[in-house]
């Protein structure tokens, strides 16, 4: 009985475990992804400078995302902010007053959405929609509808070359973000926060929490993370382009969505994030090499997408009992009654 008790007992705390963790999707498609790729385009495996280039970028948006969704906000505005802050960089000579001034501007960015969606009360989806547009036709007055090339190309061909065998500058500042904003948000109070937010909001003010300033900070490290690799991407290809960015945002949105981050908020990791982007990375590196074109690596992206969205254990459940229910008015309805 003993050892019965002990296996059950073991067996209860893995259930337990997993059920508490929120990466079981994430870690189940990069697995699947991991085994494909093995078989059908083996080389995604030695170009490792491509492979991690890709995750990086697609992570490091993310990972800015990811701050706002723990919240149940939205920022649909990061492809443009990242086209934005690539063309200021362009534009300024001196290369490192371009690289602050464009962090400045993603700041800005996410202080203004923070704005409308905390003090004016619009939703995080019709406020950052808006501010994707308006973003993406400055670039494009900015650039005058072209894209525009930096002052100093020596060194933004210096910045795109390896540090140490495949980290390149793009990998190195996407692992130290991760670090970063995965001890904010699980060390510090204020990143602790965000799971509070948006878990159930009236029950943060009830307890004291400063919601609306949560919210201005999580839209800033959004908008502070898409100007960074707007900054990076501008910098790799020595010229910056007005319509950066616009592969960028679904993949983003579909690493956070499946490595378990909860779109209504209160649920997630970082690291749950870090392994969606990893899976996606990895698959469009393997759709690249065997000539699959960006939009159909999108419609793929997509389906990948709905199938994480669908399969969220609260959906899930709520499916399962609107299931229960209907048998249940079914079975009541062809029961006849105890008076007839």
């Amino acid at each position: 009985m003993q050892i019965g008790e002990r296996e059950t007992s073991l067996w209860g705390r893995f259930r337990l475990t997993v059920a508490r963790r929120t990466e079981g999707r994430g870690i189940v498609l990069l697995a699947a992804v991991l085994i494909v790729v093995a078989f059908t385009e083996p080389l995604v495996f030695t170009s490792y400078q491509v492979s991690l280039g890709r995750i990086a970028l697609i992570g490091l948006v993310a990972l800015g995302l990811t701050a706002v969704i723990l919240m149940g906000e939205l920022d649909l505005s990061v492809a443009s902010t990242l086209a934005v802050s690539g063309v200021v960089v362009a534009l300024i000579p001196d290369i490192r007053v371009g690289i602050i001034a464009a962090l400045v501007v993603g700041v800005l960015i996410g202080v203004v959405n923070a704005f409308f969606v905390a003090v004016v009360g619009i939703n995080s989806f019709i406020a950052t929609l808006g501010m994707l547009f308006a973003l993406r036709g400055l670039a494009f007055v900015l650039s005058d509808e072209a894209p525009v090339k930096i002052t100093d190309v020596e060194a933004g061909i210096a910045f795109g070359q390896p540090l140490l065998g495949p980290i390149t500058p793009r990998v190195l500042i996407f692992i130290l973000s991760f670090v970063a904003i995965q001890v904010f948000v699980s060390r510090v109070k204020a990143g602790r926060e965000f799971f509070a937010v948006g878990g159930n909001r009236q029950a943060a003010y009830d307890a004291g929490i400063p919601v609306k300033r949560r919210i201005f900070t999580g839209f800033m490290i959004s908008g502070f993370i898409a100007a960074l690799a707007g900054v990076i991407n501008t910098l790799e290809r020595t010229a910056a382009d007005p319509t950066a960015g616009s592969t960028v945002l679904l993949a983003s949105f579909a690493a956070a969505i499946i490595g378990g981050n909860y779109l209504k908020g209160g649920r997630g990791s970082i690291v749950g994030t870090l392994i969606g982007a990893t899976a996606l990375g990895v698959l469009q590196v393997a759709l690249t090499l065997s000539g699959v074109q960006v939009p159909i690596q999108q419609i793929f992206i997509g389906m990948i997408l709905l199938i994480a969205v669908t399969t969220d254990p609260a959906n899930l459940r709520a499916v399962l009992g609107s299931v229960r229910s209907l048998r249940l008015g079914r079975s009541k309805v062809q029961t006849p009654g105890s008076g007839n």
